[in-house]
């Protein structure tokens, strides 16, 4: 359906070495994860982001698995997420036994609102999921305090922001464990791909025995042990090395990829500010907290009929602009947990009316003008 679209939503990033780290990874003689490129993506989100420990999964999603593994979340704990996600940040607990409960989102970043988290906290609460949503950071300075009073861990779903600050400290590096995305629709991507960032050195050896199918393998093969055996519970998290390898080419290039996603965003905000005003749109907000990541470009309509307008204009030319989230507490599973239409109306109200715009590494500035020449265009 994508490749319909002159100018598709996204086209996944290609970094410049990514021809020859795939050849040499399948030149190598091991395929399998743990190798010498899947060791070099660990030392670059390390270095990078500032973390003690990086560990590559094979999705977020299973970074996040992990997470809750790692927290030894069982039946009746709770965890307290984002009503505006994607529906990993949520369930990835709830498969360990734990009942979401869902804060609303600020009305300007649509980052976790950090002024509802105290009210929501029980002495059941296990863990707060924060989602530094189009990768723009969520006020941790309020909720890292939070978590210190209460005891509570935090954990930063880090899909969208690889590479942000807040308050120049890098995201993933703020909560006790943050989780990455690189799926293709990521700034930087495997095709599927995640990681677990771990700032608790305490987790660390469990985090490697709980990835590596709960085994001690990992220290096996740094000759720590004479032999492995299953020592705890886990599964299989690893990617291989081909995945690892395309990864590497792209953390490599990420100087040149990013900035050309700061120069398409910067824009896109320039030559939009006056369509939006005009016709009550708002366009994203970075507080001067935040150095972004310039992952999406997004905005909110006035209306839900005016969003359904923009994007079947853009679709008669061959533009695709697409929504985002559904809100958690709000479908069949969330309501099974406890969530009622009204509960969160911050996030209701941007699902109907938030629209992202195409946006992706390769974009060319005719591709772009075009784009906002169409939206110049709608009545």
């Amino acid at each position: 359906m994508f490749s319909d679209y002159r100018i598709p939503f996204n086209r996944p990033t290609q970094a410049q070495g990514d021809a020859s780290y795939l050849q040499q990874a399948l030149s190598s003689g091991k395929l399998s994860g743990d190798g010498q490129f899947t060791a070099r993506c660990h030392h670059i989100l390390e270095q990078a982001v500032g973390v003690p420990k990086a560990l590559l999964t094979t999705s977020c999603t299973h970074a996040l698995e992990m997470a809750a593994l790692l927290l030894d979340i069982k039946e009746g704990d709770e965890v307290i997420v984002p009503a505006f996600t994607f529906v990993s940040s949520a369930n990835a607990f709830v498969l360990r036994g734990a009942r979401p409960v869902f804060a609303d989102i600020r009305p300007d970043t649509l980052c976790i609102d950090e002024r509802h988290i105290e009210r929501l906290l029980t002495a059941r609460t296990r863990a707060i999921i924060v989602v530094h949503y189009a990768g723009v950071g969520c006020e941790m300075d309020t909720i890292n305090a939070l978590s210190l009073k209460s005891g509570v861990s935090v954990i930063e779903d880090n899909a969208h922001g690889l590479f942000g600050s807040y308050h120049g400290r890098m995201l993933g590096s703020l909560g006790r464990m943050a989780t990455l995305s690189f799926h293709e629709t990521k700034n930087l991507t495997c095709g599927e791909g995640g990681a677990l960032l771990i700032n608790d050195n305490a987790l660390v050896e469990r985090a490697e025995i709980i990835r590596e199918k709960g085994t001690d393998r990992s220290k096996f093969f740094r000759g720590q042990v004479d032999k492995y055996g299953w020592v705890d519970i886990g599964s299989s998290y690893l990617p291989s090395e081909v995945l690892a390898a395309l990864l590497c080419a792209q953390l490599d290039d990420r100087q040149r990829i990013q900035q050309r996603r700061c120069e398409l965003w910067l824009k896109y905000q320039e030559m939009l500010q006056t369509w939006a005003s005009s016709r009550g749109v708002t366009l994203p907000t970075i507080p001067s907290s935040c150095a972004q990541a310039y992952h999406m470009f997004y905005m909110v309509m006035p209306s839900a009929s005016a969003r359904e307008k923009l994007i079947a204009h853009l679709a008669a030319k061959s533009i695709l602009a697409v929504w985002h989230y559904q809100p958690l507490h709000t479908s069949k599973v969330g309501k099974m947990y406890g969530g009622q239409d009204g509960d969160c109306p911050v996030a209701e109200r941007v699902a109907e009316q938030l629209v992202r715009l195409p946006f992706y590494t390769t974009m060319t500035d005719e591709e772009q003008l075009m784009v906002v020449e169409a939206l110049y265009e709608l009545v």
